[in-house]
């Protein structure tokens, strides 16, 4: 499992034997208990629930106090030990979903691949897909056995900070997941000032799906998404979005399209925005 994962093909999965383990992602920024509740509500069995904010992100500053964004990265011995908590070593078969299109999800799926984790995949259409599929849903929280700390790594994935983008803006492509009002800087729910990093394209996240809530075929994502890259490789190319999540949306549809891995910015807007010094653009 690389990127997606059907809920036909999830539900013959979890007959064999490992099961793949199931991390259900689901959350609601407008309320960060949300997911959790709807996941003791029910979820697929066996299902583990992954928070955004306690598994899938670290301190909102760094030890001299500067503000690192929403959702900064956890470091990777944090995260490691996270997984190992989990249940979650280099052989586990991991599918992450969520009940949002997939950005919480895609989320999970990143940072394991961040941690050199090659089996890994997001469920299709998410819980939703998995109902429609006829899965069962149970309300029991079966206990993990909790294995030894995820083993240590070089990062898998390439990442940017604030600085490093800063030096080199306008000579990288940048793309921003964020809805096309937020980046117009039209309305700021959230963050400490409207609009966009100079010189961002917007590509919404959920454009990387169909009317049927699944990704659309690797074929139509690639298609949409190489203007984007206007002749660069994947790997030239930044993807933000307001805190680092909703780019790994975008993340995992540019892998799906067979166009390889970009840089993230996990600070993303929200960390960007935070320092009046840095260039802003709305429009």
């Amino acid at each position: 499992m690389k990127t997606l994962i059907s809920a036909d093909d999830l539900l013959k999965a979890c007959q064999g034997n490992p099961p793949p383990r199931l991390l259900d992602c689901s959350f609601d920024l407008a309320d960060p208990a949300a997911g959790e509740r709807a996941w003791q509500a029910g979820h697929p069995p066996g299902a583990q629930y992954a928070h955004l904010d306690r598994d899938l992100a670290g301190p909102l500053r760094d030890a001299a106090g500067r503000f690192l964004g929403r959702h900064p990265l956890p470091t990777r011995e944090a995260f490691a030990g996270t997984l190992g908590r989990l249940g979650i070593g280099p052989d586990t078969p991991v599918v992450c979903y969520d009940a949002q299109g997939g950005p919480y999800a895609a989320r999970a799926w990143w940072m394991l691949r961040w941690m050199g984790h090659a089996d890994v995949a997001v469920l299709d259409g998410g819980l939703a897909a998995w109902r429609a599929a006829g899965g069962m849903l149970t309300t029991d929280a079966l206990p993990v056995q909790a294995r030894a700390d995820y083993p240590a790594m070089p990062p898998a994935l390439p990442t940017i900070d604030a600085d490093t983008l800063a030096a080199r803006l306008g000579r990288l492509p940048l793309v921003d997941a964020r809805p096309p009002e937020r980046f117009r800087g039209e309305v700021e729910p959230i963050d400490a000032a409207a609009g966009h990093i100079p010189g961002a394209h917007n590509r919404f996240f959920k454009t990387n799906l169909g009317a049927d809530g699944l990704f659309k075929p690797a074929e139509v994502l690639r298609a949409e998404w190489l203007p984007l890259l206007a002749g660069r490789a994947a790997g030239d190319v930044v993807q933000q979005c307001g805190s680092g999540v909703t780019a790994c949306h975008n993340l995992l549809a540019l892998a799906q399209a067979g166009l390889g891995d970009s840089v993230l910015y996990p600070g993303s807007w929200s960390e960007w925005s935070a320092d009046p010094k840095r260039a802003r653009a709305q429009g």
